[in-house]
């Protein structure tokens, strides 16, 4: 098995392996280009983010500074937008259903460290898949972690870092997200 193969299918993995350093440095260098096409040029830049994920609907809008490490594992729906300082570490899936609203500033996290301190010091990472719903909202500043579930008709409310799974029609918010009441 390769460390891609180990990284997707949620394995430890050694980050450092060229395959996925190449892929990240790619995935860097198209946030880059991104960032370069003008913000009144919305064709050209949905068209252009596209081309980063691995799947997209055709109604899509991420603002600047959207970050990346490898695109190939985003998947997105209908209807969807990112506000500026986004950062989506996809070591392993993230999806995301239609209708989905992400505020500034907002990180969504698959890849993590082990506990051993002695793996950490040889490099090795996991990574575990995140999903998100449809018709839901991403208050500013919200940190979801690896292998992290949210449901639809969802609200994260800012600030929050979501750590276990949220259930559709849901508003959560706090270090750590929890349910305050249903929707």
């Amino acid at each position: 098995m390769t460390e891609q193969e180990k990284m997707i299918a949620g394995e430890p993995y050694d980050p450092q392996d060229e395959t996925l350093v190449r892929g990240r440095a790619w995935a860097k260098m198209m946030c880059e280009e991104y960032h370069c096409i003008p913000a009144e040029e919305k064709e050209a830049r949905a068209e252009f983010i596209k081309g980063i994920f691995a799947r997209t609907g055709e109604c899509l809008n991420v603002e600047n500074h959207f970050w990346c490490d490898y695109g190939y594992n985003i998947e997105v729906g209908e209807n969807f937008y990112v506000n500026h300082d986004c950062v989506f570490l996809d070591c392993a899936k993230i999806t995301f259903g239609d209708n989905v609203f992400i505020a500034p500033q907002c990180g969504f996290y698959t890849a993590g460290h082990p506990l051993e301190a002695d793996l950490r010091r040889k490099g090795i990472e996991y990574a575990k898949p995140i999903t998100v719903g449809s018709d839901v909202w991403i208050g500013g500043g919200v940190k979801v972690m690896p292998g992290v579930t949210i449901g639809d008709n969802v609200v994260i409310g800012g600030g929050s870092v979501v750590v276990n799974d949220i259930p559709s029609n849901s508003l959560a918010v706090g270090n750590p997200a929890k349910v305050v009441r249903k929707l």
